[in-house]
């Protein structure tokens, strides 16, 4: 794929400033980073889950994760201070808006029934999670890969942002949204700009 960052910047991100109202570029929202997570929990102890994972993981993402620990343990889980908790991967820069651009355009659209994100998946500071519970639609995963059926969560961080600004970059990168009930206009674009 083509610099798609070099290509939101130069193409997208003007038109952008100008429809939320932002002089300063430097208060504009910006996509930093987006993490994949995938939670071992109850089969921590299977060698062959926790490879096949992280294999999943690594194909997905384009690069190889990371194994979170436990940093206390937790009597009522069974989980032991040091015991693997996680797998993680952080994808920043092109990567990131490659993986983004599959997401929206390949990944998603293979679901079936899909009718777009729902709104409700933003935090209040205009961050993105998604729930995918089988590793399986995306099209790298073969069927030796998918052995085993694990779920996995992307979310897309953000900056200097809120709901709906968040939701109009990633509109632009192609993602698609639920439809909202015109009835309900509170989804102001505006971002405030940081004072001193």
């Amino acid at each position: 794929m083509s610099n798609l960052k070099e290509q939101f910047k130069l193409n997208q991100l003007p038109a952008l400033q100008t429809e939320l109202g932002i002089k300063n570029t430097l208060a504009m929202p910006q996509l930093e980073k987006v993490v994949l997570n995938i939670g071992v929990g109850k089969n921590r102890d299977n060698q062959k889950f926790m490879d096949l994972a992280k294999d999943n993981l690594t194909i997905i993402a384009g690069q190889k994760p990371v194994v979170r620990l436990a940093r206390k343990a937790i009597s009522g889980f069974k989980v032991r201070e040091g015991d693997p908790v996680g797998l993680t991967v952080t994808l920043r820069n092109i990567k990131m808006y490659d993986f983004l651009t599959k997401l929206a355009n390949v990944t998603l659209p293979r679901l079936r029934d899909f009718r777009g994100i729902n709104q409700d998946s933003f935090d209040s500071r205009g961050n993105l999670t998604i729930g995918i519970k089988e590793q399986i639609i995306f099209p790298e995963i073969t069927h030796e890969k998918a052995e085993i059926i694990h779920g996995l969560e992307v979310t897309a961080v953000f900056k200097n942002s809120n709901p709906a600004a968040s939701q109009r970059i990633l509109e632009t990168i192609g993602f698609p949204f639920k439809k909202i009930d015109a009835v309900n206009p509170s989804t102001s674009l505006g971002v405030k700009e940081k004072n001193g």
